[in-house]
């Protein structure tokens, strides 16, 4: 019986289930065993003991007069003995699916290291401690492929309860895994001399992070970068190449707008408290580069500091400018201070004003409720017609494109078609009729 107490303690040590439990689940399984022998449906009328040290099992029926009959398990038989295998394995992966649920509650959006197993479907299954958990392709960096028994880092994003299993959900796209491996390869993050103030994630392209430091003497963004960029190139392995923009946090929010958008060189910066956005003013050879590759730069800026960013030319900022003050002034009664308030409350647009509306106006401008209709409705109308000359000015844009494109089919051999089969001779003479040289001589 000793060689069973050994096997409950290595089961016990192996799933990280309480031994005293495992046991108390082996005399229920008997008296279930038992009970279906004797066909008893009374829960009371059989007991079970397990001796802790000798594993010697008892089993008994409890009398009417209060007293005991012992029943040898040799009685039992091979039937009873199959129905308490099947109890005992039910429960202890009850047991264990508690243990599993515990356990890894206690850590979630903790970073782990496992091993991947297999794909099911579009989720990868890693193998992480004693259980597997799987990565939906939503929680996966876009185009990364792992092969059975590669090294997958990955935090624990959610446990769930799942009726008879744990369901385990882990993830490389969320925000916190960047935050754990800085925590991972920077002391002073993981020291908190360094604090993560905000993130904003693109998996597998591009990820801002702004950060500060409580000790004036420990250079944040220094820190973070390590020595010749090793803290962050370890990072950016990890991440498979992924950029990382390393924002110095600020308190002010139009100096973290400006840094959140480096590399680019911002040369104003407008906010606008009543519509939540920030107005940014850049020379025109810094407009590509603030935008950043199909607008993931000011898109990330946005969300890294929680304000809608509109980027504008110094040109586009003043003609806004002016068709908002040439609106306004057209009202009579409308003075130079009010016109500088309504700019330092970010209205720098006909649509701005069209949008905040009277109210702001009265109370932050000092304009009468009568003052302040006749602005919105000016600015109303302008915007109407603003609209209408960009809708305009976009027709005719998108019409010259077509245009162009049509330049190039002739020049190819005819729009949607396969190039046509020309001559040298040929392909010259049209290219110089398209030119307006003619034909070439000779």
């Amino acid at each position: 019986m000793s060689e069973m107490m050994r096997h409950l303690d290595t089961l016990a040590r192996e799933r990280n289930i309480d031994r005293e439990l495992l046991v108390l689940d082996l005399e229920q399984a008997m008296v279930s065993a038992v009970r279906k022998h004797f066909n008893s449906e009374d829960l009371e009328e059989f007991g079970c003991a397990i001796d802790r040290q000798t594993g010697a099992i008892s089993l008994w029926r409890n009398l009417e007069d209060g007293g005991r009959e012992m029943i040898p398990l040799e009685k039992l038989g091979r039937i009873p003995a199959q129905t308490a295998k099947q109890v005992m394995i039910q429960r202890f992966r009850e047991n264990e699916r508690v243990s599993l649920l515990d356990e890894f509650s206690k850590r979630q959006g903790e970073l782990v290291t496992g091993s991947a197993l297999r794909y099911e479907g579009n989720a990868l299954i890693v193998q992480v401690d004693r259980t597997e958990g799987f990565m939906p392709k939503s929680e996966q960096i876009p185009g990364e492929q792992f092969q059975p028994g590669d090294r997958v880092r990955c935090i624990l994003l959610d446990v769930r309860d799942a009726g008879s299993q744990v369901k385990i959900v882990m993830s490389r796209a969320h925000p916190d895994f960047i935050r754990r491996l800085f925590e991972s390869e920077v002391p002073e993050v993981s020291e908190r001399t360094i604090e993560i103030k905000a993130m904003a994630r693109e998996p597998g392209f591009r990820t801002k992070i702004a950060v500060s430091s409580v000790d004036s003497k420990v250079d944040a963004v220094g820190a973070c970068v390590g020595v010749r960029g090793s803290r962050i190139r370890n990072i950016v392995d990890e991440l498979g190449g992924e950029k990382i923009d390393i924002v110095r946090w600020n308190e002010s929010s139009q100096v973290l707008i400006s840094n959140s958008l480096k590399p680019a060189e911002v040369e104003e910066v407008s906010l606008c408290f009543e519509l939540g956005r920030a107005t940014i003013i850049v020379r025109d050879d810094q407009l590509s580069l603030a935008i950043g590759r199909r607008g993931q730069n000011v898109r990330l800026a946005a969300r890294l500091t929680g304000w809608d960013v509109d980027i504008l030319t110094p040109p586009e900022f003043e003609k806004g400018l002016q068709t908002l003050q040439g609106a306004v002034k057209e009202v009579e009664g409308v003075t130079d201070e009010m016109l500088d308030r309504m700019g330092a409350l970010g209205m720098i647009s006909v649509f701005d004003v069209e949008e905040i509306g009277e109210q702001s106006l009265i109370s932050e401008c000092g304009m009468s409720e009568e003052l302040a209709l006749q602005v919105v409705d000016a600015c109303t109308a302008r915007a109407k017609v603003v609209a209408e000359e960009m809708q305009r000015e976009r027709a005719e844009a998108e019409a010259r494109q077509a245009e162009e494109g049509a330049v190039v089919d002739a020049v190819l051999g005819g729009a949607g078609g396969e190039p046509a089969v020309e001559t040298d001779e040929q392909s010259e003479a049209a290219a110089d009729s398209i030119l307006g040289g003619g034909p070439s001589q000779g």
